[in-house]
């Protein structure tokens, strides 16, 4: 033994050791900012003639998505990153942008960088967040899909929603998350057979990565799993039925004023806030009912003694405003929800407006409590609330004059069943499947049996 020894070293005499790490596990992968993305993909809404909703159609395939999901659920954790991996592997060239709070939760788990952006400031959006993202992709409830909106409440343009049905309702969510493969193929193929046909490599960078990609197909066997390149989709069709069909969803605009006359809830004269679902004025932890003058068209129409008011667009009408005795609007329909809230006069009914019609709500001087809450969207404002107070709603503009489509929240919902002509109405579905629509008492059925 000695012989194989031919010295003994001093620990104290070693010389300091170059250390390396060598692990099986993936490393670290980095967090990067929105900024350094390219500058987002402005999809086409085609009207179809016979057709109630629209086409989506890309001028080139969309690189930068963004994922929201549902907070504080592990399962839906899971879901994230396994669909994060398989957009990375079977599309090369896309970006992956997560809010602040996921990015830190799951970049660990993902073998490739993902992107995200600063927490805004109050009445404002991410910064960069609207020029940069093509796609919205949200994997969670009803609510998950009201924050994804709201991240854009004061952008003009937002991008298609493609939403997944992981919540407790999901009335607004159209896919199933087992179907996510197919559904995003849907979507990113989508316009393929005009705008894909002459298409080119964007850069060498791309191009390289599109060859060879950086992860493995998250499941080889499943042909939706095959690394997707520009090469492959360039004069690929889907035919024309196979595009994706969009239902636009209007929002509400809204303008919130303090006694004085300055605005509250933006940042300039023209900082209005857009609200998918509602604006609500509410007597908040007040005792009292509320007096608040409304005015329709710029004229007085009565004054209200209320808990609140509601002002809803057609697709809020499901929400708050229906609890309250609100009509059920199809989002289709241009229009404004006025409905009171627990209204001191049993008279007082909910009203439907049409889109263009300004209402405006004011805190008359009548009122006992000097305090009152506004909500956009589920986000309070009380800072400036008080006597004299407006809120100013109208329609928002979804059209301009070239007949082009300029707003509202294009949401992606399923495609057509045999013809082109034949569309599946969800919302309808939705009503009898979800809200439980005319549901028999009891056990009973539609004919009276058990």
């Amino acid at each position: 033994m000695n012989s194989l020894v031919r010295c003994r070293i001093l620990p104290w005499r070693c010389p300091p050791l170059q250390l390396r790490s060598f692990s099986s596990t993936l490393p670290q992968q980095l967090i990067k900012p929105i900024s350094e993305l390219p500058h987002c993909i402005k999809p086409s809404y085609i009207q179809r003639p016979q057709n109630t909703l629209l086409s989506l159609q890309w001028p080139s395939p969309p690189r930068n998505i963004l994922i929201t999901k549902k907070k504080r659920t592990p399962g839906i954790t899971d879901s994230l990153v396994e669909y994060a991996q398989h957009l990375h592997s079977t599309y090369p060239a896309i970006n992956i942008i997560l809010s602040p709070e996921s990015s830190e939760e799951v970049h660990s788990r993902v073998p490739f960088p993902v992107y995200t952006y600063a927490e805004p400031t109050s009445n404002h959006s991410p910064e960069y967040l609207g020029d940069k993202t093509d796609l919205v992709c949200t994997l969670g409830g009803d609510g998950t899909i009201l924050r994804a909106s709201s991240l854009f409440a004061h952008s003009a343009l937002v991008p298609p929603i493609l939403s997944f049905a992981m919540g407790t309702i999901g009335f607004l969510g159209e896919w199933k998350f087992k179907e996510y493969k197919r559904a995003f193929r849907e979507v990113y193929m989508s316009g393929a057979s005009d705008a894909y046909a002459h298409l080119e490599f964007p850069d060498e960078h791309l191009a390289s990565e599109d060859i060879v990609p950086s992860a493995p197909p998250t499941s080889p066997s499943d042909p939706l799993d095959k690394p997707l390149t520009y090469a492959a989709i360039r004069g690929k069709a889907m035919g024309s039925s196979r595009n994706a069909r969009i239902l636009l969803r209007n929002r509400l605009k809204v303008g919130v004023f303090g006694p004085d006359g300055a605005r509250i809830n933006g940042a300039s004269d023209d900082g209005d806030t857009y609200a998918l679902n509602e604006v609500i004025v509410h007597r908040g932890s007040s005792p009292h009912l509320k007096i608040i003058d409304v005015y329709v068209g710029n004229r007085f129409l009565t004054e209200a003694v209320a808990d609140g008011m509601i002002i809803s667009s057609p697709t809020g009408s499901t929400a708050y405003s229906l609890s309250s005795g609100g009509s059920i609007v199809h989002p289709l329909v241009p229009s404004l929800l006025l409905t009171p809230i627990c209204p001191r006069s049993l008279s007082f009914r909910p009203l439907v407006l049409p889109a263009n019609t300004p209402i405006t709500l004011r805190l008359g001087e009548k009122n006992r409590g000097r305090e009152v809450e506004v909500s956009i969207d589920g986000k309070r404002i009380s800072e400036g609330i008080g006597v004299g107070m407006e809120v100013r709603v109208l329609g928002e503009r979804v059209r301009n004059s070239a007949k082009e489509w300029c707003g509202g929240v294009p949401s992606i919902v399923r495609g057509t069943v045999g013809t082109e002509e034949r569309e599946e109405d969800h919302w309808v579905g939705g009503l009898n499947a979800l809200l439980k629509f005319n549901y028999p008492f009891g056990d009973q059925d539609s004919d009276g049996r058990h």
